[in-house]
């Protein structure tokens, strides 16, 4: 909102107040000031001068010799203007001054002739787009002043930043009722209280919806004539940078940044019918030209203003060349309405047109103000325009609106704002800004919410009146109280962060992958189409196609990442991803959200991170079993030998994954519960997404594996005496895996055992066919004190004769 500091001091005593002063209580308020800058401050060497004597130029027929009187001294200038004549008061430039743009003017010879300065024009002086003539000045000003003072030019510009819930700000006397609230000074309307008591005979105007245009007012001006504005209506308009153009455009537009209310004037000759109707433009009338000259394109959702044939303004935002006010304009139908914000802001983007009136419109109108613009502007009009204007006119109100009472707590405004009040300086503060409130009683305060407050809806709204009237400054400075309590977390998104950490320390890279997949990605899988995984949730309104479903597995993405980290060189992955996946639950039900950890791996065993001393291995189906065993671990299920009933099984014959390699898959159950699976996926599968290298992966349903309690970690020292290491190397069967043989011996009950390893499988050479080598590492150590040979043979023989008997085992000679 852009004013000056003279014109809100027509509405308001500021009793001297300092723009300075000025620009920091409205920023208080909440009214952000952005500029408060001396207007007109590039023309303050200009002075006035008088004309006393003007002669043709001996060598130039266009050319006038004027002699100007400037305070004492009288200076010879060349003017070329046709209007400059003797007696006539103007403006003028001395040499050394800098106009704008950058002209210096000098001392100069003019065909012969000495030229001590310019006369000058509007143009020149940046004060309109004149410049057929030089500036004439009123006959009574005095020569030889400053030139901004003599014309009331020194003034400040003051432009606020406001917020879109504060249109009732958007106007000159919005900001003088905030004003005067804070400097406790009364409000000086032009026009309040205006009605329009009779009904026009001699026009009519029709609204089809009160919705779209709650308040159409007009009123008839007769015997207008069309000329330019007087000095002081041009310039208020040119302080805030608006182009004067007639006496009627340029009273409109000074009383809607007066009252924020935005009108047009008609021609009411050109109106077929006498009569006005706003409506929606019919099939035949979706092409219309606007007042810049335009043609545009409507639709059926815009708001048009009609005569009794066709359209002739865009309502509330630019009327039509076809109704506009010229120079031949006798007789001006004023509107003055209130449109929908939502319809206007459609309209003005479908348009790509903003003007300063769909900026109020957008924002909404006061309908309450609708009558006191309007007859403003009348009265306007016939003092400056000589129109004559009836009392009676238009005023279509089918979208009146009870006020709405709200009720304010003394007690609870006190708490909020940490400070002490009364009910009747509560009713002071709002009352000093034009809210209608009265006190019930000591402790209640009831305030109707006017029509010019759309922000003002409950009572918090007006706590926060409260608060800007009083004082932010004044509201003293207060810690709040915070509990020193520690807030409940979400144990699975804590658990969920816990095993992110931990995999990416084991070398593993998180992914973050969009919900919204291709459909086509459980197809590329394999998937049968009776799989549940393939009735995934469609979007109504995707952002591409590859993006048109939710996802109901995170393989998918995470193949996508491998593919495109391979594009790119990086062929040695180990990606992870937690994330949800979706399943439908019916038509009219949100879909349900299920927790997935999956994670690929492809490429170097060791990664980006390899020893030096490390050979160069592709990763495999162990490395994969090594990494769920590690999530099981961190997730609480223990070690695998002590594991809570946690198992892997190779999948039965078609009840595997389709998109795993046959005899490289395996199932992970915690007792008769499937946790998930992990494998190797088919070349076939890797094709389908580009990817020529070995892949391994593994799914799991995270909200399972988060079933298990968290064990207590407990601190134990470390071990005082040395221990004793036994290697065995034991024959058996190939039906027997050396997870069984690790378990077995870990849960022996002797007390020396401290830890076994398996560090060697072996097959053929003198090992006997459908037979396997096992070479076991057994550490033993006693709390209490240093093993004897005995003592180990002892618990070592226990071992033996448990994997001989229980396994059918034979020791390995060699």
């Amino acid at each position: 909102m852009k004013l000056t500091l003279d014109w809100l001091q027509n509405y308001v005593d500021l009793g001297g107040l300092a723009p300075e002063k000025l620009a920091d209580h409205l920023t208080m308020l909440g009214l952000e000031v952005d500029a408060a800058t001396p207007l007109y401050a590039e023309l303050a060497p200009l002075r006035t001068g008088l004309v006393v004597a003007a002669e043709k130029h001996p060598d130039a027929d266009k050319l006038t010799v004027c002699q100007v009187k400037i305070g004492e001294e009288t200076h010879q200038i060349v003017c070329g203007a046709p209007n400059v004549h003797k007696d006539l008061a103007v403006v003028v430039a001395l040499p050394g001054t800098l106009l704008p743009g950058d002209v210096k003017i000098s001392k100069s010879k003019i065909r012969g002739v000495q030229s001590g300065g310019m006369i000058c024009s509007e143009r020149e002086l940046g004060l309109g787009t004149a410049h057929d003539g030089i500036m004439e000045l009123p006959e009574n000003t005095e020569h030889g002043r400053i030139f901004i003072e003599a014309l009331g030019l020194k003034d400040t510009f003051i432009e606020v930043d406001l917020t879109p819930n504060r249109p009732d700000c958007a106007s000159v006397i919005g900001i003088a009722r905030e004003v005067a609230g804070i400097l406790g000074k009364p409000m000086i309307l032009p026009v309040n209280g205006a009605k329009i008591e009779n009904t026009s005979k001699e026009f009519a105007v029709e609204v089809e919806s009160s919705k779209l245009c709650p308040r159409y007012a007009g009123r008839l001006i007769k015997n207008v004539k069309i000329g330019p504005s007087p000095w002081w209506l041009r310039k208020r308009l040119l302080s805030i940078g608006q182009r004067p153009i007639n006496n009627i455009v340029d009273i409109t537009n000074f009383v809607m940044m007066e009252y924020g209310q935005p009108l047009h004037a008609f021609d009411f000759d050109t109106l077929a019918g006498k009569k006005i109707v706003v409506r929606a433009p019919k099939d035949n009338e979706m092409i219309f030209t606007t007042l810049d000259g335009t043609t545009r394109s409507l639709d059926a959702e815009m708001m048009m203003i009609c005569d009794g044939e066709k359209p002739v303004a865009v309502a509330g935002i630019m009327g039509g060349e076809n109704s506009e006010v010229s120079d031949t304009t006798t007789t001006i139908l004023l509107e003055s309405a209130c449109f929908n914000p939502v319809s206007i802001r459609r309209t003005a983007r479908k348009l790509n047109l903003a003007s300063e009136a769909s900026y109020r419109f957008e924002r909404g109108v006061d309908p309450e103000g609708t009558i006191n613009a309007l007859n403003r502007a009348v009265q306007l009009i016939c003092e400056l325009a000589g129109g004559q204007a009836p009392e009676d006119g238009v005023d279509c109100y089918g979208g009146r609106k009870e006020p709405q009472t709200l009720t304010l707590s003394v007690a609870r405004t006190m708490s909020l704002l940490g400070i002490s009040l009364t009910a009747d300086e509560i009713v002071g503060l709002l009352g000093s800004i034009g809210l209608p409130c009265r006190a019930l009683d000591d402790q209640l305060v009831l305030v109707d919410a006017p029509s010019f407050r759309v922000d003002i809806e409950r009572e918090a709204d007006l706590i926060e009146e409260v608060a800007r009237l009083y004082g932010y400054n004044k509201i003293p400075v207060t810690l709040p109280t915070v509990a020193l309590s520690y807030p409940e977390q979400d144990k699975q998104r804590q658990r969920r962060l816990d095993i992110a950490d931990q995999l990416v320390a084991a070398g593993f890279t998180e992914a973050i992958n969009y919900s919204f997949v291709s459909e086509k990605h459980t197809e590329m899988l394999g998937l049968a189409e009776g799989d549940k995984r393939c009735q995934a949730v469609r979007l109504l309104n995707p952002i591409s196609e590859e993006q048109g479903v939710l996802r109901t597995m995170l393989l998918p993405g995470l193949l996508e990442n491998v593919k495109r980290n391979i594009n790119f060189q990086r062929t040695d992955l180990k990606l992870f991803e937690v994330g949800k996946v979706f399943s439908p639950a019916g038509e009219n039900s949100q879909p349900v959200e299920t927790m997935k950890l999956a994670g690929v791996l492809s490429g170097n065993r060791y990664g980006l991170s390899s020893p030096l001393h490390f050979k160069q291995e592709a990763v495999d189906i162990f490395d994969t079993k090594g990494s769920v065993e590690f999530i099981l671990r961190e997730m609480g299920f223990g070690f695998m030998d002590n594991s809570q009933d946690i198992h892997f099984a190779v999948p039965a014959e078609g009840c595997g994954e389709p998109y795993g390699e046959t005899g490289y898959c395996l199932d992970v159950f915690h007792t008769s519960k499937k946790l998930g699976s992990l494998g190797k996926i088919k070349p076939e599968i890797l094709r389908r997404f580009a990817i020529k290298h070995d892949v391994y992966f593994f799914d799991l349903d995270f909200q399972s594996i988060c079933q298990p309690q968290i064990i207590d970690k407990k601190f134990a020292s470390l071990p005082v005496y040395p221990s004793v290491k036994r290697d065995i190397a034991i024959v058996v069967p190939d039906s027997v895996s050396a997870g069984e043989l690790l378990a077995a011996v870990r849960k022996h009950p002797d007390k020396l055992i401290e830890s076994c390893e398996l560090f060697d499988v072996f097959q053929g050479g003198k090992i006997a066919q459908d037979h396997k080598s096992v070479a076991l590492s057994i550490t033993y150590r006693s709390e209490s004190k240093t093993l004897t040979e005995k003592n180990v043979e002892k618990s070592h023989d226990k071992i033996l004769r448990l994997l001989t008997e229980q396994f059918g085992g034979t020791f390995r000679n060699a």
